[in-house]
């Protein structure tokens, strides 16, 4: 078989990776040929050797048969299949929750274990706790676990509950740009439009995302599906060879709705659900798959191992928070197949105005437990792209009608179209994001990045170090949460690296390693942070500028511990340094600190004890 750049060069590596890790996880993303390099991987390196493979769904076990029984003795086992060793079999599959005895004999003798769609692996969950654990009481001393998964990060606050505490490194394998250029991946197009008449903004988040319930709710009074069906007729007729479409909904209500609105398109469509008997679901992604069926409408289903190169078209009818979720469902259009050049990814839902696009994602391998509140902001994305040069907003919502008389409320990017009209409807009647406010000033650091790196070296010159030095201790007898957000960020820019990090791995051990140093500080000072339900950039931009919530000694010592960190550093360190310090900050005001703190990375007791 002729592998792909990236495959190969993991395939060089792959025995330098081994020596330095025990468990790691091959990220790349979805469409790349994860399945396709862990064959190459048994076959190059684990000749008459004992492989098990994991997955948490049947369909993700069902398509890791169809691609590793081409070359190797696979055995799939049952739902109670009680099997003590490998047998004739070089490969055996399971679900990790199925055949629990079979896989607990199994793991002390297997050489290889991989799991698939690793970012579900969780160290304290009964899925793989059992797994882990027995892995690391009786695997053998020459043993792996490989994960293999596209988005590398969990949507938990707990913080003995991350990836980051299962595997020792995220090799980076390859990104959605460099497999679009090498043709291995196709481009998507976007197509977001703003749903004016979609009302979240009250939603109760639970579990990090909004509630079924309340999505469903919300979407069927509103006219999403109209506006997706609208959008979907315009592009049907824009790819090659004929559409072949994937629409993702939250729930049944919302698909069968969309269902009744396609068949009355006479758009022929079939719906698939976690309650679609196997056989059925089978006949219909076979006829999808050779556009017999030209629209499938899913709940939950074909977010994870589904594999159709022919899909041209996604609509996504389901706000999300999970920037998973949107990375998983987009990236099932991007598959490569004869005359495809392109996928349309028709968003309704606010996701793209809220992640950007999928190709630019950056995953998180520790989050706190208010990582999503950014999101509940459905222009998250754009508030990034603010144009800090020239103090202007990046983006316009049309406010012209489409071709059956609704608002056209496509974004498009400003000063690209002549006279900013509008590619959709050629109106030029648009809002300004930014100008109407639309971008909670909270969600990003906007124009704080030009305050700091103006203000910190300007004010640093003025301040004498015999004096600032000595007035540590009043600096931190603060009076409000402000003061305290403002010097923790600035710590934190005292004590990160400013180190340039090939992988995620390195970038977020050099997180964790300057946590650590400034909780440090915090519980030797028997400083406690109350955690706190939002970061307020607004703090350190008070500080930055000496204004009326952070005092003038506060504000002057926190600009005199950066200040210190700035002689003798490139732009681009100091850059990187600021990047990280308010994911530090963020951090700890989020997640709190305490004398009594007991995280996998840190023990307040242990600490204070030494």
């Amino acid at each position: 078989m002729i592998l792909r750049k990236w495959q190969a060069e993991i395939i060089n590596r792959y025995m330098e990776i081994c020596k330095a890790h025990k468990k790691f996880i091959l990220k790349a993303p979805t469409g790349a040929g994860k399945t396709v390099l862990a064959s190459e991987i048994i076959k190059n390196f684990y000749k008459n050797k004992k492989i098990l493979v994991l997955c948490h769904r049947l369909v993700l076990l069902e398509q890791l048969e169809r691609e590793l029984k081409i070359d190797h003795k696979v055995r799939k086992l049952g739902i109670s299949e009680d099997v003590k060793e490998y047998g004739d079999a070089d490969i055996i599959l399971s679900t990790n929750l199925r055949s629990k005895y079979a896989i607990a004999s199994l793991i002390p003798e297997s050489d290889l274990i991989i799991i698939d769609e690793a970012h579900r692996v969780s160290p304290i969950g009964s899925a793989y706790q059992r797994v882990l654990d027995i892995f690391d009481d009786k695997g053998k001393k020459t043993s792996h676990i490989m994960g293999l998964t596209a988005s590398p990060e969990r949507r938990t606050g707990n913080q003995h509950d991350q990836l980051g505490l299962v595997f020792d490194a995220i090799i980076d394998c390859a990104d959605i740009k460099t497999l679009i250029n090498e043709n291995v991946l196709v481009q998507p197009i976007y197509r977001p439009h703003f749903i004016h008449d979609l009302n979240l903004n009250n939603a109760e988040i639970k579990n990090g995302d909004f509630p079924i319930s309340v999505l469903s709710n919300a979407i069927i009074k509103s006219s999403m599906i109209d506006y997706a069906l609208c959008i979907y007729k315009e592009e049907r007729i824009n790819v090659n060879p004929k559409a072949i479409s994937a629409w993702f909904c939250p729930d049944v209500a919302v698909a069968e709705k969309t269902l009744e609105t396609l068949k009355k398109a006479n758009i022929k469509s079939s719906i698939l659900t976690a309650l679609t008997p196997a056989g059925e679901r089978t006949r219909i992604l076979s006829e999808h798959k050779k556009g017999l069926i030209e629209a499938v409408v899913s709940v939950g289903v074909l977010i994870e191992g589904w594999d159709n190169p022919n899909c041209n078209i996604i609509v996504h009818l389901r706000p999300t928070l999970s920037k998973v979720l949107w990375g998983q469902s987009v990236g099932r259009g991007l598959r490569c197949a004869k005359d495809k050049n392109k996928c349309i990814i028709i968003d309704v839902s606010s996701n793209w105005s809220t992640f950007g696009p999928v190709e630019n994602l950056k995953w998180d391998l520790w989050s706190h437990r208010r990582s999503f509140i950014k999101f509940q902001n459905r222009f998250n994305w754009i508030a990034q792209q603010f144009n800090e040069n020239e103090k202007k907003s990046s983006f316009f919502i049309c406010e012209g009608k489409n071709n059956v008389h609704h608002r056209c409320s496509y974004i498009y990017k400003k000063d690209i179209y002549i006279d900013d009209q509008c590619p959709i409807c050629a109106s030029t009647a648009c809002i300004d994001i930014q100008k109407e406010k639309l971008v909670d000033s909270n969600v990003s650091d906007l124009n704080l990045h030009g305050m700091f790196f103006d203000r910190v070296p300007r004010v640093f010159k003025e301040l004498k170090p015999s004096v600032w030095n000595s007035l540590e201790r009043q600096a931190w007898n603060y009076k409000s949460i402000e003061e305290l957000t403002f010097l923790i960020f600035c710590k934190s820019f005292y004590y990160i690296s400013g180190d340039k990090t090939n992988s995620e791995s390195e970038y977020w051990n050099l997180i964790i390693e300057a946590e650590v140093n400034v909780r440090k500080f915090l519980i030797n000072k028997n400083i406690s942070v109350t955690q706190q339900e939002e970061f307020s950039f607004s703090a350190i931009a008070d500080g930055l500028l000496l204004g009326k919530k952070v005092r003038t000694v506060q504000a002057h010592y926190g600009i005199f511990i950066c200040g210190q960190k700035f002689d003798g550093i490139s732009t681009k360190e100091l850059e990187r340094k600021y990047q990280k310090s308010l994911q530090i900050a963020e951090r700890i005001i989020i997640m709190g600190c305490h004398n009594r703190e007991k995280l996998p990375y840190f023990n307040a007791q242990l600490e204070l004890s030494s």
